[in-house]
């Protein structure tokens, strides 16, 4: 088998006395505009997501102040290098001197350097971890889920796609590298048919190049990201399926592949305000920072501790808003540093390890607990050995909990979709409590192997309390019914009703005609009520401009 290093290490060499650092903002002037108006600051999916989990809007959702961020971005030798509204921070590169004239900056409450040669007023930063190496060897297919079949029923996926759940309606945001030939890779054509039903690519960004080709297919080196998101979504007749082949993406690119800088924390962190948001239920991020190219920037354990580096700062807000966090525990196991890595150390994310296909313990899986110990990973799946589709449509071996971690991050989506009125932290904690060591949890192996069987056998005694899902989209302007089975006939009355309590649509829902249109209605706040079999719900619409 020939090994190959998946990432392309260049040393960067930075003039003399050049610096990262975050500034931080006393204030943000035009809260109660934002407040009054959240449209203006968060996608209609987004409101329904915070509105299903009880969060409330804060501060935090309001955008940087625009005069604050020219200020810094005009001053003598400040290179602007990221924003992030949940810190109210941006990122700069310069001289020691200019970084620290901008506390002169009435609005500025403080500054923190990256490197930890520098002195500073408060905080911390980050690192990421390129240590993976993969082998690439041809497949061998069998039954429907092919080569993928023993990653998938490891942890019970298949139960619930028997059941229907394969992420439909679900939201996930792949933090990544690149997405090369996923365009081009008939593996995922189904997301790039304007199907919502099958699933979807709904968008991305490059934060790296800040543009829109975020699937980079010019460049070589960019199809991490294309890997991971096959693990989820993937289909192959017969070859190869994800984990959760029918939910919805956003693909984001927040790695660098030429370099190892503290900017990569803040692009992580802007990735995830931006699937906040527009209404993102699940972050999958396979990457982690300790070390970098400079190691005045590197990280200690002491660090991991799920409150020190910025990148984990912007991961404990992303979970505080409602969306899940899965996130690569990093390959580090066999190293002199075998801890986990940031952001997996975050307060209640869920960390993942990797275990081979004999489910033994992948050596190279990093270790928990964290700094403060708690126990991490949260659970593990198949990193040792696993398939995926690569960039030129084949099935091939790797290794990685990289690639552990979409398993996870695509299960997960089917898991909320069977349980829709979790919240994030109630499918976090079914997660951690269906891992087969959740009473013997290890170093190593955290709680154990994701083992939810037993969840997909009691969706099975009582049946679908709905035999369908709703799904929001076009910010909010259309609402979609979709039926698991829809040969058998369903009665399904839907009420849209106004704030004032008037009835806008009352209308019975088929698997044919199954979508409410609100285009013709003002942006705001609207009551949904359907009907089945005797039993009424009532959710909140956030329709947006």
């Amino acid at each position: 088998m020939k090994k190959f290093l998946l990432f392309l290490f260049i040393t960067i060499s930075y003039a003399q006395g050049q610096e990262h650092a975050w500034v931080y903002f006393k204030d943000k002037p035009d809260v109660s505009v934002y407040t009054n108006n959240p449209t203006k600051m968060l996608s209609a999916r987004a409101l329904e997501r915070r509105a299903k989990q009880n969060i409330a809007l804060d501060e935090r959702d309001v955008p940087v102040d625009t005069n604050y961020i020219l200020e810094v971005a005009n001053s003598e030798d400040i290179a602007l290098k990221a924003t992030s509204k949940w810190l109210n921070a941006v990122h700069v590169f310069g001289s020691e001197t200019a970084i620290f004239k901008l506390l002169n900056l009435t609005f500025v409450a403080s500054i923190q350097f990256a490197s930890k040669n520098v002195e500073t007023t408060s905080l911390k930063v980050t690192s990421q971890n390129k240590v993976s190496k993969i082998n690439k060897v041809q497949n061998q297919f069998e039954y429907a889920y092919g080569a993928a079949e023993n990653q998938i029923k490891m942890i019970g996926a298949d139960m619930f796609h028997n059941l229907g759940y394969q992420g439909q309606g679900m939201q996930i945001a792949i933090l990544d590298l690149g997405f090369s030939g996923v365009k081009t890779a008939n593996a995922f054509g189904h997301l790039l048919d304007s199907n919502l039903e099958n699933g979807e690519i709904l968008g991305g960004y490059d934060f790296v190049h800040s543009n829109n080709n975020f699937y980079r297919a010019t460049e070589t080196g960019v199809t991490h990201g294309t890997q991971v998101l096959s693990t989820i979504a993937a289909i192959k007749e017969n070859e190869f399926v994800g984990t959760a082949p029918k939910a919805s993406f956003y693909l984001f690119v927040t790695e660098d592949d030429t370099s190892e800088t503290p900017l990569e924390e803040s692009l992580w962190v802007q990735a995830a305000e931006r699937a906040d948001s527009l209404g993102v239920d699940i972050i999958n991020s396979s990457l982690g920072y300790y070390e970098f190219d400079e190691d005045k920037y590197n990280y200690s354990y002491e660090d991991m501790d799920g409150e020190t580096t910025f990148i984990t700062k912007g991961a404990n807000i992303a979970i505080e808003k409602g969306m899940l966090l899965v996130n690569s525990i990093g390959n580090s196991g066999n190293n002199t540093w075998k801890y986990l890595i940031a952001p997996a150390d975050a307060k209640n994310s869920i960390a993942v390890g990797a275990v081979a296909k004999n489910e033994s313990l992948a050596s190279f899986s990093s270790f928990g607990p964290t700094a403060d110990e708690r126990i991490k990973p949260e659970t593990l799946a198949c990193g040792e050995s696993v398939y995926v589709v690569n960039e030129n449509n084949e099935v091939v071996l790797t290794n990685g909990t990289s690639f552990s971690s979409p398993i996870v991050a695509g299960t997960v989506a089917c898991l909320w979709q069977a349980y829709p009125k979790a919240t994030n932290l109630d499918i976090r904690q079914m997660i951690i409590e269906h891992s087969e060591n959740f009473y013997e949890p290890t170093d190593q192996g955290g709680y154990g192997i994701l083992r939810i069987e037993s969840l997909a056998s009691e969706l099975l005694k009582t049946k679908l309390e709905y035999p369908f899902y709703i799904t929001t989209f076009h910010n909010g302007n259309v609402i979609g019914f979709y039926f698991y089975n829809e040969e058998e006939p369903q009665e399904l009355k839907v009420q849209v009703f106004s704030v004032l309590g008037n009835v806008l649509v009352d209308k019975k829902i088929t698997p044919i005609d199954n979508l409410i249109q609100l285009n013709n209605y003002a942006s705001g706040i609207y009551y949904l009520r359907y009907q089945f079999e005797g039993n009424n719900e009532l959710m909140t619409l956030i329709k947006g401009e």
